[in-house]
């Protein structure tokens, strides 16, 4: 059977987390500060970190993964990931790294409370695996981590336009929220989020000059910016949410407003009926084309 991880790895940045608090950001997320050897030494290199957290299955004092490659070949880890039998292997989501305090080497994370009675749509029913561990989740209990790492992450460059044009929704709040607090001062920039109710809107820590439009999850994003006064000059656009409202908001920005697509950059946090799980659709496929496209764009100039 695959050994749990040791607390760290040189070669991966694999590590096991513990819980050391539990509290409640709004009425549908929850703020988990964890813990660990394996936390100390650990750098960011911008906003908008993310991690893979694995989580374990019922009756596990902590999930089950493999020990790292000493080669460091991740994917040679990952297929041993995959080769663990599917009811002992532990489930994998992605999060966002809320904040590091790398003298107390924690780490915040903050998790959106997924319910029948929303539509994001972690499981088929509304909540999924990482939303009932959050809900339950105690002091002391362990949870495994990947990341941060170049292997997933796309860096996230703040300021360096004339503008800036965020969008999220709940789910993405927290990623928005790192990308807003490493705006430079005085910088221009317009945020759309879209949230369920005005318990879920949190005020934003920021040097810039930030306007933000609350919408609700019955306004779509594409049409609320398409219907907005953008301020002229070339934005830094960054968009996160549900796959499709991020495809549509995008092909918006390419199509009708003409903006080139090395200056956008976005992710969809979650598929609306589908979960990590499940098999990518046709558009996820072109979406991760697109994404890898604008990768190589920036990175040639």
């Amino acid at each position: 059977m695959p050994a749990s991880p040791p607390a760290a790895s040189a070669a991966l940045p694999l590590r096991r987390i513990r819980v050391l608090a539990v509290r409640p950001v709004t009425p549908r997320s929850v703020r988990i500060t964890f813990g660990g050897e394996s936390l100390a030494g650990l750098t960011l290199d911008g906003p908008d970190q993310q991690v893979k957290l694995y989580v374990p299955r019922p009756g596990q004092a902590e999930p089950v993964l493999p020990s790292p490659d000493p080669s460091g070949d991740v994917m040679r880890w990952y297929a041993a990931y995959a080769a663990i039998p599917e009811a002992e292997r532990p489930w994998m989501r992605s999060y966002t790294i809320r904040a590091h305090d790398p003298a107390a080497a924690t780490v915040d994370i903050d998790f959106y409370l997924h319910g029948a009675d929303d539509r994001s749509g972690e499981g088929r029913s509304g909540e999924g695996p990482a939303t009932r561990w959050a809900r339950g989740a105690r002091p002391g209990e362990t949870l495994g981590m990947f990341g941060p790492s170049a292997y997933f992450a796309t860096p996230v460059t703040v300021g360096a336009a004339e503008w800036t044009l965020l969008a999220a929704d709940g789910c993405s709040l927290p990623a928005l929220a790192t990308v807003v607090e490493a705006l430079p001062p005085g910088h221009r920039a317009l945020a759309f989020v879209q949230v369920a109710d005005a318990d879920e809107e949190l005020p934003f820590v920021t040097a810039a000059d930030l306007t933000v439009h609350w919408l609700r999850e019955d306004v779509s994003p594409a049409d609320a910016v398409r219907g907005a006064a953008l301020p002229p000059g070339t934005p830094y656009a960054w968009l996160a949410g549900e796959a499709g409202a991020v495809r549509e908001l995008r092909r918006h920005l390419l199509q009708e407003r003409g903006y080139d697509r090395r200056t956008v950059h976005f992710t969809g946090y979650w598929r609306r009926h589908l979960t990590q799980d499940d098999a990518p659709t046709p558009e996820d496929l072109t979406e991760a084309r697109e994404r890898l496209e604008s990768a190589e764009g920036r990175a040639r100039g």
